[in-house]
C-alpha cells in the first residue's frame, strides 16, 4: 500500500529528529521475525537506551542526507530497520546480542560510527567490543598481574629459606 506524501514527510521528520543526536546507527536487516520476537527486541533495545525504527529505504536515505556523514552508504538489502543511540557502542552491541539467538532472522548490514558510514565488518567489530565495566576489570587485572606474580615469587623464596 502506498504511503501518502504527508505521511512520508512525517516519517522522515521523525527519523531525522531521532538520529540527530545519535552517536552511532546500525542498519538491521530483518526477515520472517515473529511479532513476539520483534517486541522482545524492541524492549531489549529500549532498556539500554537504544531507539529502533523501521522505514522504507528511500525515507531512511532522505533522513540521513540531512546529517553530515562522510563515506558511502552501505548497500541495504531487504527489509531494513535503524537502531540508534547516544552511546556509541550500545546500538551495535544490543543488535549483535539479539542476532546471536536469531541468526536466520536478523543481521547487521552496516551503520554509521563517528560521523562516517561503516560496512558490516566494521560494525561487527564495534559490536564485539566489551562494555566499559569489563574493560576496566581487564585493565585492573592487567595492572595487578605483575604485582601478583612478584608476591608469588617472594613467597616461594621465603618458603625455600625457611
Amino acid at each position: 500500500m502506498a504511503i501518502l506524501k504527508q505521511k512520508k514527510k512525517e516519517i522522515v521528520d521523525d527519523l531525522t529528529a531521532s538520529i540527530s543526536n545519535a552517536q552511532s546507527l546500525v542498519f538491521v536487516k530483518f526477515d520472517k521475525l515473529k511479532v513476539a520476537d520483534v517486541n522482545s527486541f524492541r524492549r531489549q533495545l529500549h532498556s539500554q537506551g537504544v531507539g529502533y525504527t523501521v522505514a522504507k529505504k528511500t525515507l531512511i536515505k532522505r533522513a540521513l542526507a540531512s546529517k553530515n556523514i562522510s563515506g558511502d552508504l552501505p548497500e541495504l538489502p531487504g527489509q531494513i530497520g535503524v537502531a540508534f543511540g547516544t552511546d556509541p557502542l550500545a546500538a551495535a552491541r544490543e543488535v549483535y546480542g539479539f542476532q546471536k539467538t536469531h541468526k536466520d532472522n536478523i543481521s547487521i548490514v552496516g551503520g554509521m560510527f563517528e560521523e562516517s558510514y561503516a560496512d558490516q565488518v566494521r560494525m561487527m567489530a564495534i559490536a564485539t567490543i566489551p562494555p566499559r565495566e569489563v574493560l576496566y576489570a581487564q585493565l585492573a587485572n592487567l595492572i595487578n598481574s605483575p604485582i601478583q606474580r612478584l608476591a608469588i615469587a617472594l613467597d616461594q623464596i621465603a618458603g625455600k629459606k625457611a
